[in-house]
């Protein structure tokens, strides 16, 4: 079964940049529906007792199964996505992320510029993430539903940019928004935290 977690912080901890109302929406309408309509779709089905991230690579690119894939989808994607923001978050990141961001792109300076340049051009609704591919950082950007997960890639942060995500605080400035994540609320410990995992699990930077 697919749960919605809680939010890692209180509703309104992530303002001014983002809202208590947007997050109640966002969390509490968006993120909840898609849970449960996965669960709705997902009962007495031999993928029920797989877990959430079999499930999305079981259904990617299967027409069948669109619609599991994509409620079960958003729904992992968003659950990693709270975990990617903090209050007071933000700014150069430290550890051994901030090493490989500046082997893999030139510095951060040129990251943000990536990652931004991802998030905007994202046409229509999707997601900017950094991920792991092998030994080398990349910045990824994926339509709708779409994660990393089935691309054999390991996501380490992900920014929404579906609409929902900001448009009741910066409306159509999904720059600003962008901005305002990458400046004030990434939370570069989940970030390490996530590369380390991968390490010790052999999924990337094992050469």
């Amino acid at each position: 079964m697919i749960t919605l977690p809680d939010l890692p912080y209180p509703t309104n901890g992530l303002e001014p940049h983002i809202s208590a109302r947007t997050l109640e929406f966002h969390h509490g309408k968006h993120h909840k529906t898609y849970v449960d309509t996965a669960n709705k779709l997902l009962a007495g089905t031999s993928l029920a007792g797989k877990s959430h991230e079999e499930i999305i690579r079981t259904t990617a690119g299967d027409s069948s199964k669109t619609a599991i894939f994509n409620n079960a989808a958003q729904a992992w994607n968003h659950a990693f996505y709270w975990q990617c923001l903090k209050p007071r978050g933000g700014g150069r990141p430290t550890g051994e992320v901030a090493r490989l961001i500046d082997d893999a792109f030139g510095g951060f300076d040129k990251f943000v510029e990536g990652l931004k340049n991802a998030g905007t051009t994202q046409f229509g609704s999707g997601w900017a993430w950094l991920v792991a591919s092998g030994n080398r950082l990349e910045i990824l950007k994926t339509p709708n539903a779409e994660s990393p997960l089935h691309h054999n890639k390991t996501p380490l942060l992900t920014v929404d940019v579906w609409e929902h995500a900001y448009y009741l605080d910066y409306q159509n400035r999904r720059a600003d928004y962008l901005a305002a994540v990458i400046d004030k609320l990434i939370n570069w410990e989940f970030v390490n935290a996530n590369l380390a995992k991968a390490r010790e699990e052999e999924a990337v930077f094992t050469a």
